[in-house]
Order: structure tokens, then sequence, then C-alpha cells
């Protein structure tokens, strides 16, 4: 398990998150290696079976960061994707995986070091858990 390095799928909003991950790479600020981000509309486009797939497709870990509750653009988009999010958990804990593997953060846009502190600590918990076994 020492050679494992963990593959982690990060969804971001176009709007709190994405601003945020401008912020940091303006402090010169990196993500993980670990860690490939998938730039998205609004959190509350996501689905269930987007959330599954990277799973499927080998990822030890997946998360998604959004607006904060009151500040999202569309509503009720970040609303959407935690109740997605949790159901997801409930799926996982019935294929035996774990739920911790699956996570949504919710950031404001001025917030570039925490942006990558949610990718160091998802990095983190996934090598903590070790590779998903199927």
């Amino acid at each position: 398990m020492n050679d494992f390095k963990p593959r982690i799928i990060a969804f971001y909003c176009s709007n709190c998150a994405s601003a945020a991950a401008d912020v940091a790479e303006g402090l010169k600020m990196a993500l993980p290696e670990s860690v490939k981000i998938i730039h998205i509309p609004c959190t509350g486009r996501i689905e269930v079976l987007h959330l599954l797939k990277p799973f499927e497709e080998g990822a030890d870990g997946v998360y998604i960061a959004g607006c904060q509750e009151d500040s999202c653009q569309y509503i009720t988009g970040v609303k959407k994707a935690a109740q997605r999010v949790a159901h997801v958990k409930k799926i996982l804990e019935e294929l035996e995986i774990e739920p911790d593997r699956i996570e949504l953060f919710n950031l404001s846009a001025g917030k570039g070091q925490e942006f990558v502190e949610i990718a160091l600590k998802m990095t983190r918990r996934i090598n903590e858990l070790g590779p998903v076994i199927s």
C-alpha cells in the first residue's frame, strides 16, 4: 500500500468555487497531483450517475466544491448536490465501499487557500482509506 497514489475527481462550480480556484492560482497554490478537477456550470446540475461514474472508472474518491448555500447563483443548486451526495453515500455503503470517499464542500469566492486545503484534506482522507476494493 506504500505505493498507493489516490485518484480523486473534484467537480467544482463555475461561480464561487471557480473564483476560489482563480484566487488559489493567483497565490501560486497548486492542487495535489492526485486531484483531477472538472468544471461544471452548477453543482445542482450534477446527477447521481455523474458522481458514481468516477468510481466505476477507478477513482478512489470524489468531491464537489460548490457555493455557500446562501450565495448559490441558482438558489438551490448546492442543496440539490447535497441531497445527491447523501444518496451516493448510501449507494456506496450498499456496495460495501466507504461513504467517506465522497464529500461536498461549500466555498465562498475569495477562499483560494481553502480550495487547496479541501483537495489536501480529501487526499489525506483517501490515503488513509486506501484504494477502493471491489
